[in-house]
């Protein structure tokens, strides 16, 4: 086998703009599926995945929703800023990225025509922290109002419907981005697992700023993590403990669950970096869209399925799937 990756160019691959989707598929489940098992590649679609999977399997899935963190805003001289909520602190401040961050000073303060935003300590790399003001409203009623889905920078649009950035089964509004593998599933599906046998059980990890922010430095090992929030309830697991194999629904549930078994808390902060060598303890199979080059995901999925990953992206690539947020999905089973 490689040596494991050290650098930027040993985790890089060739994504030409074409192949990154711009809009979800009208129907979540029509999505493609490509499959790595035994040293096959199977061409599947999502809602084949209850005759991909066995009796006394166990999906694991993150149901934290998306907040509509995404505010536009403006100074007092007019100038446009927008600032992305990342993470509540306590309650009136928030972890936030703001732009343009330079030109703002301490107790600079924003608004629209629904809320305000106080500009406070300024944390390096865009981030701020940030206090915002919405009078005697919920805040969260507010950004349903006012703010909209925090889109990767790669997706030019705003998408028409903003549910088709939430799974259909999210719960709490905490995480700044959605895990998009979950983006494919259906009701459907998910009563074709219990149909067949597969227990599903939930995790939450609050995705947070390493979604939004690349590798920048050369070396691999010189890579900052930035934590997120997660946790992993009693309930699940129990079922981790009875399971034949677990399938993790997106890297952010491989994240939480990995973090778990290598002795962290239930529930706590993870700022695990997981690349190879790693010694997995939990998650036996995987399904997870197709990422970034150069990316924390894609060492990811470098320490779960070996170099085969390259094999695996260049089929996808010839074979014209999807990538990206809204693009379609492959499901691997562990390899290293």
């Amino acid at each position: 086998m490689e040596p494991p990756p050290q650098t930027l160019a040993d985790i890089c691959y060739e994504l030409p703009a074409a192949s990154i989707a711009q809009t979800p598929l009208e129907r979540r489940d029509e999505a493609r599926l490509l499959v790595d098992r035994a040293n096959e590649i199977l061409h599947r679609h999502v809602h084949e995945l209850p005759e991909l999977l066995s009796e006394g399997d166990l999906v694991v899935l993150n149901n934290t929703r998306v907040l509509p963190a995404r505010i536009p805003l403006h100074r007092s001289s007019g100038g446009a800023v927008e600032v992305l909520l990342l993470e509540q602190l306590d309650d009136r401040r928030w972890e936030a990225l703001v732009r343009p961050s330079r030109r703002l000073k301490a107790g600079s303060v924003v608004a629209n025509d629904a809320m305000s935003v106080m500009i406070g300590e300024d944390l390096g790399e865009g981030r701020r922290i940030v206090a915002p003001e919405v009078g005697d409203r919920r805040l969260l009623d507010v950004l349903e109002e006012v703010g909209l889905p925090p889109l990767p920078p790669y997706i030019e649009k705003q998408i028409a419907d903003p549910e088709r950035y939430q799974t259909v089964y999210g719960e709490r509004p905490v995480s700044a981005a959605a895990p998009t593998a979950g983006l494919h599933l259906t009701e459907s599906v998910l009563s074709g697992l219990g149909a067949r046998g597969v227990k599903i059980a939930t995790v939450e990890l609050a995705v947070g700023l390493d979604t939004f922010r690349p590798i920048t430095v050369d070396r691999l090992d010189n890579h900052l993590m930035h934590s997120e929030w997660y946790s992993i309830p009693e309930s699940t697991q129990r079922l981790i403990g009875s399971a034949d194999r677990v399938v993790a629904i997106g890297t952010t549930v491989v994240r939480a669950l990995e973090t778990w078994g290598h002795g962290g808390p239930p529930e706590g902060r993870s700022s695990l970096f997981i690349r190879r060598p790693f010694d997995w303890s939990v998650v036996d199979a995987m399904m997870t869209n197709f990422h970034l080059p150069a990316s924390t995901l894609l060492c990811m999925i470098d320490a779960f399925t070996g170099p085969r990953w390259r094999e695996l992206y260049a089929e996808a690539l010839a074979e014209n799937y999807r990538f990206l947020s809204f693009g379609d999905a492959m499901l691997c089973e562990r390899r290293v």
